[in-house]
């Protein structure tokens, strides 16, 4: 059965509904189409008031202003507050009719109401049962707690690991993750870089999910098992079209080998001392969440004095305009530029160097010195 409607207004559809998927995964995209409706409306409020102020009086400002405190970030937030602050100043500079006192309270108790439904409409859609703010912290909390699982513990003298994790528009959540091991001798560090599909809250709320698994399960298993395991988990949720590439790095502190495991995440990059480049690592592998036997790439060596390894997501080297080889070379000329400044810092330095936020961004960098 086709639709009634034309190209014309299918594509209207298409644009608002692209627009609402983009502020539900909390990127600036959306935040933007929110802010400018929310504007809008506060415009077309301004001309009725103008037009007819005995019909729309100052009060009915705040319906925006109420709507977008439940949509908007601080910032967006901030610049509708001072919109509106605007519009109402000049309603009531340029208003010049005068209302009679039963008729403003009249409209003033109907904008009570509207407020009032508005406030118990979004609290009735709010399925943590709790007020809005604290959820809120709940969630927060939670996220803080599986991120601390990707900080990487202090490591013995001669290493250091950099990593720096950006959201696609600025979101508080991501696809992207770290996990890190260190065993109690301290000797051997294990590592894992993860990309769920999807960007912003909307995989955001899986990788929550997903790294509180794997988070359990490092250091118990070889990285092999860990990563199969990690496979029989996605297949057994009810998401919707849902995988994740993903990386194990697993090191040797005493001696600098290192055994790199690879579900069809981006490869590793290794920093040539000797050439000062970044080489490209062989391991590869298949996306995990997507076959029941999946197949890992593998690839061995040793860390000498002066070298790095680098793991990264394919929101480092995947945009619209560029395709992931030439993303790499990217990469590897602006991680070649950053280690010229130091390798303190040099994870945000090199997505500092690289354009675009379409998608979640992870670097995480290990150096062994000299």
């Amino acid at each position: 059965m086709t639709s009634g409607l034309g190209p014309a207004p299918r594509s209207v559809v298409a644009f608002f509904e692209d627009r609402a998927a983009a502020w539900r995964q909390g990127t600036r995209e959306g935040q933007w189409a929110a802010l400018i409706l929310w504007m809008t409306l506060t415009v077309v409020i301004l001309g009725v008031a103008l037009l007819t102020p005995i019909t729309l009086p100052v009060g009915v400002f705040a319906v925006p202003l109420v709507t977008g405190g439940f949509t908007l970030r601080v910032k967006p937030l901030a610049a509708l507050v001072v919109f509106v602050a605007f519009c109402t100043s000049a309603s009531l500079v340029l208003a010049s009719h005068q209302t009679s006192w039963a008729y403003q309270q009249t409209v003033n108790l109907s904008i009570l109401f509207l407020v009032a439904a508005i406030v118990l409409f979004v609290a009735s859609i709010d399925r943590s049962g709790l007020p809005g703010p604290l959820g809120k912290a709940m969630l927060m909390e939670l996220s803080e707690r599986l991120r601390f699982q990707g900080v990487v513990p202090p490591l013995p003298e001669g290493w250091r690991a950099d990593s720096v994790l950006r959201s696609a528009g600025g979101a508080e959540f991501a696809g992207d993750f770290f996990i890190a091991h260190l065993d109690e001798d301290r000797q051997i560090l294990e590592l894992v870089v993860v990309d769920v599909s999807g960007k912003g809250v909307g995989a955001g709320t899986k990788s929550l999910q997903f790294a509180g698994a794997l988070g359990g399960l490092i250091g118990t298993m070889a990285p092999a098992e860990l990563l199969t395991a990690a496979n029989d988990f996605l297949l057994r949720q009810a998401w919707d079209f849902s995988f994740a590439t993903a990386v194990n790095l697993q090191v040797d502190l005493v001696k600098g080998d290192f055994l790199i495991t690879s579900a069809g995440h981006p490869p590793a990059l290794r920093w040539n001392r000797v050439w000062s480049s970044w080489d490209v690592d062989t391991a590869r592998g298949t996306a995990l969440g997507i076959v029941k036997q999946v197949q890992f790439g593998r690839s061995k060596g040793r860390l000498e004095p002066g070298e790095a390894l680098m793991l990264y997501t394919d929101g480092v080297v995947e945009s619209r305009e560029r395709d992931v080889d030439e993303g790499i070379d990217a990469l590897r000329t602006a991680a070649t530029e950053a280690v010229r400044g130091g390798w303190e810092g040099i994870a945000r330095r090199v997505v500092d160097g690289i354009r675009g936020d379409e998608d979640d961004r992870a670097i995480l960098v290990l150096h062994r010195e000299r």
